[in-house]
């Protein structure tokens, strides 16, 4: 039996009396309906967790910030119109814009940082001090692998989550691995080979079956201190956001310098952090009942001195709420026997377990009190005093542009008359330009045309020495022959083309800047000072105007056949050719041989008289209609070759004829042997020559207009260019007009819209003043 020696103690156990009996309402599930409203009452309060003190907070400066964010967005949308508008002057500088534009994200992060806040609590200490364990009795249930072979070996968070299952969540993976039980648990966390003592292994754990998981508490149990030196690390990684730290002692020893090396480092780096010392196994005690009593006293003394003279986060006076003695196995099984309606104090429980219960039952109350004070200001206090800077810059930012509105609008008043007055005038002024330009123009153009037309006969007749200077290897290949065509195009295109300029150039080009200059030196007068000066520079004076002569000569000579095949001068179609041209030649050779009559054979009248025709033909009918016969001779029989070969000795003698076939012969070997490569060339670029001029010559007329054009739309774009500075100029002061008028209504709807947002800036102003009076001023 537990003796209580001192006053303080009994008052401790009263108290921890009273909390016994509120907690049994909580896991005691009595009828509803036989429960009256002086119950009902006491429930409420019991359930009313202090936990649920940073679940309201929270979800109010949530609001808060959400509604910050919306009027942030939409401050900064009406400053960056305002500031873009060109229609207005500035009304707000590029320092504010920057400044308002930069609050979005500001808030925006501040908002997930709120969303994501929750309470955590971190459980530091010696290897198998059963950090676990007071995790789990804490829990309620057996969540955490605990007792004898389970010893933690990187960091495991406790989190609650809305889904039924629990699941495991390694650092790194979003894989969720099912766990069903704690040895599951255990065995997943023993056959993960990439866990170090440095990882982090997030315990998915239903809400419904943990009440405190519903509250946004989360507890990170930790590997034994003693086992690694990367202390830093482990601070830098799971302790700057953590509210409350629990160290877990064994009061069958004292503290280690091990465990208050690492509480030095946290206090190095964290302003004050809240410690809770939990003297774990203390129900060891119950076996030497005579030292109980000296042993907690030297206990207390030693955790005290640690807490308020090394680290100095609580006085002396606070010092007894922060240090326990606990058995956190005991809790943890009489917690299970009761959820499963065995008695709570059942079991081979040492003796002094409920006042034992009752000093875990209190360390849990001010661990709740404490966690939830300490979460609600720190994770909401520097958030809430930054949100009234931004509200009090944005309300202050909308009032000066409210005054900067005002005084544009004044202005703007008295600039609207002084726009009018000039308009009429240069509307009367440019209608009599624009006839003397077009009668020059006119002038101008036709001059043109007839120089161009002109030049281009003249290129066309000089046709053949442009050709003969296109130098490139010619073979009569048909691939080679396409690639051939193509560059003496391009090689004809350009060369027409620059030639043509070198005639037509200067003169065009001093005819253009003369007229050029008249149209500007007309129009000046209609301009504003600062613009005639600039007007020059849009007709530069030493500019050689350049024609552009599309000749298209691929496309016009995209038809042309060249003939480089061999041909012997005292050939059959050569000698008809020569004789009666190229097209009397096809007539005789494919038309005559079906429209004359095949001639009789002639009987001579005497040896030295040919026979005359009888008929009265024309000479050029005539030499058509013997060459035709001719023709008709050659396609018979070779018995016809061999009579008229006979005949033919007759009359000559055989050695003139032999002296003539020989003759023959050499000349055509001669020619045969002749007929090169560059003879091919030759016929073909001669060929060409011929057939380019009659193509060229279809196309004069139409050059010469286009030229013409060339130069029209040139002085009609100078002048389209001169008035559109004249335009610029009239339809400035028109749109000015306009302006002022328009800017007028802007700054009458923007001196409307500041004014609002300067109000919505006091409404949010004082959301957040009740919301520090509410949350964060209480129990100061």
């Amino acid at each position: 039996m537990y003796i209580l020696k001192d006053q303080d103690e009994c008052r401790l156990v009263i108290n921890q009396s009273s909390l016994s009996c509120a907690m049994s309402l909580v896991f005691t599930r009595p009828n509803t309906n036989a429960i009256g409203k002086k119950d009902k009452r006491l429930m409420a309060e019991v359930n009313a967790s202090p936990l649920k003190h940073f679940v309201t907070a929270k979800k109010k400066i949530n609001g808060i910030f959400e509604q910050l964010a919306a009027y942030i967005k939409e401050s900064s949308s009406f400053l960056e119109d305002a500031h873009k508008n060109e229609e207005l002057d500035p009304v707000t500088t590029e320092e504010q814009v920057q400044e308002v534009h930069g609050y979005l994200s500001k808030v925006a992060g501040i908002g997930e940082v709120l969303a994501r806040r929750h309470m955590k609590c971190v459980f530091f200490g010696r290897t198998s001090n059963g950090k676990s364990s007071v995790i789990n009795a804490m829990l309620c249930d057996k969540v955490l692998p605990s007792g004898i072979g389970h010893t933690t070996n990187c960091f495991l968070r406790v989190e609650g989550t809305d889904g039924n299952e629990s699941f495991l969540l390694t650092e790194g993976s979003e894989e969720r691995k099912s766990i069903k039980t704690v040895n599951h648990l255990a065995h997943a966390l023993h056959q993960d080979e990439d866990l170090d003592a440095g990882s982090l292994v997030c315990v998915m754990w239903p809400k419904a079956k943990c009440a405190l998981l519903r509250d946004d508490l989360v507890l990170v149990d930790s590997p034994g201190i003693d086992v690694t030196t990367e202390l830093d690390s482990w601070i830098d990684k799971f302790c700057l956001d953590a509210d409350v730290f629990v160290l877990v002692a064994n009061s069958e020893s004292t503290l280690m310098q091990t465990e208050k090396s690492f509480f030095h480092k946290v206090n190095e780096r964290l302003s004050s952090p809240n410690i809770f010392i939990l003297n774990n196994r203390w129900d060891a005690s119950a076996s030497e009942p005579e030292y109980m009593e000296e042993v907690r006293r030297q206990h207390m003394d030693r955790c005290s001195s640690f807490l308020v003279d090394e680290l100095g986060v609580v006085d002396r006076a606070q010092a007894g709420d922060r240090i326990f003695f606990v058995s956190a196995k005991e809790v943890l099984q009489a917690r299970v026997q009761k959820a499963q309606g065995m008695p709570e104090a059942g079991g081979a429980l040492a003796e002094g377990f409920q006042a034992r219960m009752f000093e875990f039952q209190n360390f849990e109350r001010r661990f709740e009190e404490c966690i939830s004070q300490s979460a609600v200001k720190t994770k909401f206090e520097q958030h809430t005093v930054r949100a009234k800077q931004i509200s009090e810059t944005l309300r202050l930012i909308m009032d000066s542009v409210h005054v900067a509105a005002q005084e544009q609008r004044i202005h703007c008043l008295e600039t609207k008359d002084e726009r009018q007055d000039r308009v009429e005038f240069i509307d009367k002024q440019l209608d009599l330009l624009t006839l003397d330009c077009k009668s020059k123009i006119k002038r101008i153009t036709e001059e043109v045309e007839r120089q161009v037309s002109n030049a281009m006969a003249e290129e066309i007749r000089r046709l053949s020495v442009l050709v003969e200077d296109f130098c490139m290897d010619f073979h009569p290949s048909q691939t080679v022959l396409k690639v051939y065509k193509n560059e003496l195009h391009r090689h004809i295109e350009e060369g027409l083309g620059r030639n043509m300029s070198e005639r037509c150039s200067t003169g065009i080009t001093t005819a253009l800047q003369t007229t050029q200059t008249e149209m500007i030196d007309g129009l000046k007068p209609l301009l504003p000072g600062p613009v005639r000066e600039q007007v020059d520079k849009l007709v530069p004076r030493q500019q050689i105007f350049s024609l552009s002569y599309d000749l298209a000569c691929d496309k016009l000579c995209s038809d042309f056949q060249e003939d480089i095949g061999f041909h012997f001068s005292l050939g059959w179609t050569m000698l008809v050719n020569r004789f009666l041209g190229p097209k009397n030649t096809r007539r005789a050779l494919m038309g005559y041989n079906d429209q004359v009559p095949r001639p009789m054979a002639l009987t001579p009248v005497s040896t030295s008289m040919p026979p005359f025709p009888q008929n009265s033909m024309t000479q050029e009918e005539l030499m058509v209609s013997m060459v035709t016969g001719l023709a008709s001779l050659t396609s018979r029989t070779s018995m016809g070759i061999i009579v008229v070969g006979g005949v033919i000795w007759k009359a000559v003698g055989w050695r003139l004829i032999a002296l003539s076939v020989g003759l023959y012969g050499l000349l055509y070997v001669y020619e045969r042997l002749t007929w090169t490569t560059k003879a091919k060339e030759r016929a073909f670029k001669r060929q060409f020559v011929d057939y380019a001029s009659e193509k060229l010559q279809l196309i004069v007329s139409y050059t010469g207009s286009n030229c013409s054009h060339q130069v029209q739309q040139e002085l009609a774009g100078t002048f389209a260019q001169l008035c559109q500075q004249v335009d610029v100029t009239r339809q400035n002061l028109e749109g000015d007009i306009t302006d002022m008028n328009n800017k007028i209504e802007l700054l009458d709807a923007l001196q409307s819209k500041a004014k609002l947002l300067r109000n919505k800036a006091g409404w949010l102003d004082s959301e957040l003043n009740m919301f520090t009076q509410q949350y964060l001023q209480q129990g100061r």
